[in-house]
C-alpha cells in the first residue's frame, strides 16, 4: 500500500519517485527502438554535438571501461562513429552516424511524447511552474545537457 495515499507527498519522495517514473518511460522508449537505456542516453547526448571520450564519460557519468563498451556496442550497431579529434591527433570524438541521427530523432520524439503524457492534465501555469522549479534544480546542480528541448532537437 502506498504510504502517501490520501496525503501529500514531500519534495524528496516526489523527486525520487518522479525519477523512477521518467526512467521507466525512457526504458520503454529505448526498447521500442531496440536500444538499451544507456544507448538512448548516448544518442540523446550526441544529438547536440560530437564529444571526446573523456567529455562523454563525464556527461554520462560513466567510467572509461563502461563508456568504451557502450561506444563499441553502439558503433557495431551503426549508430555512432569515432572520428579523429581535429585539436588532438591522439584523441577521438564520438558522433552520430546517419542511421544514428535517424534513430536518435525517433527515440527522442517518442520519449518526449511519453513524458509529455505524464503531465497532459496540467494547465499552462502548472507546466510553467513545474519547468521553473525543476529547471532551477538542474541549473543549481550544474546538470549537463543530456536531453535537448523538443523544439531544439533534430
Amino acid at each position: 500500500m502506498d504510504e502517501n495515499e490520501g496525503g501529500p507527498i514531500g519534495p524528496v519522495s516526489a523527486l525520487v519517485r518522479a525519477t523512477f517514473l521518467v526512467n521507466a518511460v525512457y526504458a520503454a522508449s529505448a526498447r521500442e527502438y531496440g536500444l538499451t537505456s544507456q544507448q538512448g542516453q548516448l544518442l540523446c547526448v550526441l544529438m547536440a554535438q560530437p564529444y571526446g571520450m573523456s567529455e562523454l564519460g563525464a556527461v554520462l557519468g560513466l567510467a572509461k571501461s563502461s563508456l568504451t563498451g557502450l561506444v563499441d556496442r553502439s558503433e557495431r550497431n551503426g549508430l555512432v562513429q569515432r572520428r579523429p579529434d581535429p585539436q588532438d591527433s591522439r584523441a577521438v570524438r564520438v558522433a552520430l552516424t546517419r542511421r544514428g541521427v535517424k534513430v536518435a530523432d525517433g527515440f527522442h520524439a517518442e520519449t518526449c511524447r511519453r513524458v509529455e503524457e505524464l503531465i497532459s492534465e496540467f494547465g499552462p501555469a502548472e507546466r510553467d511552474t513545474l519547468a521553473a522549479l525543476l529547471g532551477r534544480v538542474v541549473a543549481e546542480n550544474k546538470v549537463p545537457t543530456v536531453f535537448l528541448e523538443p523544439d531544439r532537437a533534430g
